[in-house]
């Protein structure tokens, strides 16, 4: 029998997506699952971590600004400088942005209104436990569910971002062709998703776990949770260059 990832899932105050998240990992992919209350100090030995999307602390003051300053965050913040997988969906990755464990920020969208629609994103990166399903330019559909989810920074950041690889999935047409009609919330480059230096971190505005079975309409995202809990994919990127791996 495959050897079992244990997989905690944070719940704040306003987070709507965290069963979802529970329901894939747990039913779909047989793992073990938990749910992680935002107060906790401990990730009870979880290897991966799944920051889930929703409404944290009602978006106040910006979208993940205040659930980035959650007592958890600090074993979060541990967990992923030690090398151990953190995924942040939707407003899960506005908190890595603000917590400072991805680069860049979030804006509201380009026209200022909650978009709720599927879109189609381009694989940019297979190398990553988390993409390692997907082939390099595959063309994914994935709903979004947001209304801060213009991703910015500095000229000089984004392109010492695409020069290291941290772009992981870009917003494109049905074709794959970057367009800015395809990029509905406005993101510089078309930027969907990114990883940090490592690779263990991940953050995307798109829902996976919202298209993970057949039943549902759509399985594209499906790929990605099973890639997140791989069994031996704590450590990739440069950790696992510099250990030889």
């Amino acid at each position: 029998m495959a050897l079992k990832v244990k997989c905690g899932i944070v719940v704040f105050p306003g987070s709507n997506c965290d069963h979802d998240v529970y329901y894939v990992l747990k039913r779909v992919l047989g793992q073990e699952a938990v749910f992680l209350w935002h107060q906790e100090t401990s990730l009870q030995e979880c290897e991966l971590v799944v920051l889930p999307g929703g409404f944290s602390y009602g978006d106040y003051l910006r979208a993940g600004s205040m659930a980035a300053h959650s007592p958890i965050m600090a074993a979060v913040r541990r967990h992923a400088e030690a090398g151990g997988r953190v995924l942040g969906i939707c407003n899960g990755f506005q908190m890595l942005l603000e917590a400072g464990l991805l680069p860049g920020a979030m804006r509201r969208n380009r026209n200022l209104r909650f978009l709720s629609v599927d879109v189609h994103l381009r694989v940019e990166r297979n190398d990553l436990v988390y993409s390692s399903g997907y082939r390099r330019g595959d063309v994914l559909c994935m709903p979004i569910a947001h209304a801060e989810g213009n991703y910015v920074d500095s000229d000089e950041a984004l392109d010492e971002l695409e020069r290291a690889g941290q772009v992981v999935f870009r917003y494109v047409d049905a074709d794959g062709s970057v367009a800015a009609a395809a990029n509905l919330n406005g993101s510089k480059r078309s930027i969907a998703g990114v990883c940090n230096g490592d690779g263990n971190v991940l953050g995307l505005m798109p829902h996976p776990e919202r298209c993970a079975e057949d039943l549902l309409g759509n399985g594209d995202g499906l790929a990605l949770l099973a890639g997140a809990v791989q069994a031996g994919g704590a450590r990739v990127g440069r950790l696992a260059a510099a250990a030889g791996g």
